[in-house]
């Protein structure tokens, strides 16, 4: 006897099925189980979710969304560690996913991660027009930011010289990657001051 045929979720089937308690993704029908996030990663998203949060919040850009928040994506269903959604995108949100690409994407490599971060979602972001990329690496110390060009493929770029990258998406925004590399993080109050978020 051959073993069972394995039936293929739909993706309303998967948000059925899969709650926020769940840490998985659905990629063509099937369900992807996720590893828990390291003390480090959750440190990272927590930083970045308030001082991101509170710059969209101030000048009126958008929102952002920590996981678990799906992101749907033609034949995948992709909970990044951030995503911004931009004001004149906002009808994208759905209850509990976004149906289409987010503006911005940042995901927090760890060690089981990486191929998946740098290879499977990168080309399909890319192909679904997912307009700005920022992966970090806090065990390598490297982020990497791709911008979608006008013919629909990512461009890398690096932070400057001192560490600095701007944000072509969120208008004006200036992220000092020393910051992530410290241990402990900076005081989010101080970040916030430079941001001249108060």
């Amino acid at each position: 006897m051959g073993e069972p045929v394995k039936t293929k979720l739909r993706y309303e089937e998967f948000l059925k099925l899969y709650d926020e308690d769940t840490y998985a993704e659905w990629v063509d029908g099937e369900v992807i189980l996720l590893s828990p996030a390291s003390n480090r990663h959750q440190d990272l998203v927590r930083f970045l979710t308030v001082i991101l949060d509170l710059y969209v919040e101030k000048h009126h850009l958008g929102v952002i969304r920590p996981a678990p928040f799906q992101m749907r994506l033609g034949l995948s269903g992709r909970e990044p560690d951030l995503l911004f959604v931009a004001q004149e995108h906002s009808e994208r949100l759905k209850e509990n996913y976004l149906d289409g690409p987010a503006d911005l994407a940042i995901e927090i490599i760890s060690p089981e991660s990486r191929l998946r971060d740098r290879g499977e979602k990168l080309a399909e972001y890319e192909l679904a027009g997912v307009r700005e990329y920022w992966l970090i690496d806090p065990d390598e110390k490297r982020a990497d930011f791709y911008l979608l060009s006008s013919d629909g493929r990512y461009d890398r770029h690096r932070p400057q010289p001192d560490g600095r990258y701007r944000s072509e998406v969120l208008a004006g925004f200036e992220l000092d990657t020393n910051w992530l590399w410290r241990s402990p993080l900076p005081p989010v109050l101080g970040v916030l001051k430079e941001l001249k978020l108060f």
